[in-house]
């Protein structure tokens, strides 16, 4: 039987958000437990392994969620907590690895699925979303021009992989002195291709204290929904 293992990477300080947005309260809740739920309620996620500031490790709101198996400290960069969650989870060696974002509670049921089944066909898949506004770049104050939006997408998580290819792909970003934003992004560095599905208009990451209120009104629409 196919085994599906997920990081969760919450070890961020929220600096832009005045604290860490992962333990904010919503309805009730931190945000963080609305995302574990999602993973944890999902019949083809085996283990997970929470990734938190060293200061967090021990509250108690996390100690006894199902299904994880290891909660670890983050690193000062995201790489770094994405590799700590992995020495977490070689052990087990699961055929598929998920990353996703501690703060993007939102996602579907449907996507995790579709990440996962993606992951066995192609190796390395990241979900996107089309850029809808019009985008210009800039220097200063001044436009410098319009850029077209054509192919440009938003890369969102949770980001698949087979679990041989990360590893491999970690190693590489940890003897080559590597940084980046996402792991789909240390695979094109490597020249391995990665592959896309269409994401979540509603899979949103909180990052400013507005981003809260539209989660925040998202998560009300699916419990309303399952009334």
């Amino acid at each position: 039987m196919r085994e599906t293992a997920v990081i969760i990477v919450a070890a961020g300080e929220g600096q832009r958000f005045g604290g860490p947005k992962q333990f904010v309260t919503v309805q009730g809740r931190p945000l963080l437990a609305w995302t574990l739920d999602k993973f944890i309620q999902h019949d083809q996620v085996d283990d997970i392994v929470l990734v938190l500031p060293p200061a967090h490790l021990n509250r108690p709101e996390f100690q006894n969620f199902p299904k994880i198996k290891a909660i670890m400290p983050g690193g000062t960069t995201r790489l770094a907590s994405v590799q700590a969650g992995f020495k977490a989870i070689e052990r087990l060696a699961p055929e598929i690895v998920l990353v996703h974002d501690g703060v993007r509670p939102c996602l579907s049921r449907d996507l995790i699925s579709r990440v996962i089944e993606a992951a066995v066909s192609y190796g390395a898949v990241v979900p996107i979303w089309p850029i809808p506004e019009t985008v210009k770049k800039v220097t200063g104050k001044k436009v410098v021009r319009t850029v077209d939006r054509k192919g440009l997408f938003t890369a969102q998580t949770p980001q698949g992989f087979q679990f041989k290819l990360l590893a491999e792909t970690l190693n590489w970003a940890q003897e080559m002195e590597k940084e980046s934003t996402d792991e789909a992004s240390l695979l094109e560095q490597r020249g391995v291709s990665v592959y896309t599905i269409l994401g979540e208009r509603t899979n949103i990451k909180v990052t400013v204290p507005e981003d809260l209120t539209i989660a925040e009104a998202f998560l009300e629409l699916e419990n309303r929904s399952r009334l």
